[in-house]
């Protein structure tokens, strides 16, 4: 099916282009969310007729994007859930999670901007694509922890796995202090034990001597 791009679709085309798509990838996608309109005679005419109009909705459009872009990229947002100790989510994060974070931080972001070649069901730092423009794409990164705490020390470049093993070697750790202080309090009893004479004992020593 052929179809006449009313902005730039990426991997398709740039705003003017008549293409050919698959009729469902047109039905579903391009036509009902206006990016395009069917390659008919009557609407090439209308796009040549309103292109001006169209390019600088365009520039507008995308001047505001990029404005937003440049204090939106490399942005780091906390996502704050619960997961096992291996690191594996309970769920998932999903686009609209991204873009609640994104918002709540004061930035006006869509979920429909945010793009996830999967959900993330880890803990850890992703990096993640938001399509502001047809033409403006920046990457935000997603702390996902399961507290503040946590997500200060992934920022810092720990990974859970790093965090796991340092809490473990300062159990063990503690551990083998525990035992330390049990092994010298026996022998601290052993001494006084040598140490302490009781009266029996001074008898026989006496009675020995004499």
């Amino acid at each position: 099916m052929q179809v006449i791009l009313l902005e730039r679709v990426a991997k398709l085309g740039q705003m003017g282009e008549v293409v050919d798509v698959k009729s469902g990838y047109a039905r579903n996608f391009l036509l009902p969310q206006g990016k395009a309109l069917t390659a008919s005679d009557a609407n090439i005419a209308q796009f040549e007729s309103q292109k001006a109009q169209l390019e600088a909705t365009n520039l507008e459009t995308r001047a505001e994007a990029e404005k937003l872009g440049a204090e939106l990229d490399g942005k780091q947002f906390i996502v704050i859930r619960q997961a096992s100790d291996a690191g594996y989510l309970y769920g998932s994060v999903t686009t609209r999670d991204a873009a609640d974070a994104a918002t709540a931080d004061g930035f006006t972001v869509d979920r429909k901007q945010v793009v996830l070649s999967r959900p993330i069901k880890e803990l850890g730092l992703h990096d993640v694509s938001v399509t502001l423009h047809p033409e403006v794409e920046v990457t935000i990164q997603l702390n996902v922890a399961r507290s503040p705490e946590e997500a200060e020390l992934q920022a810092s470049g720990k990974s859970i796995q790093e965090l796991a093993a340092e809490e473990e070697a300062a159990a063990d750790y503690e551990i083998a202090e525990l035992f330390d202080d049990i092994g010298a309090a026996a022998s601290d009893d052993d001494d006084l034990a040598e140490v302490v004479e009781t009266p029996e004992d001074k008898a026989a020593e006496d009675e020995t001597h004499g």
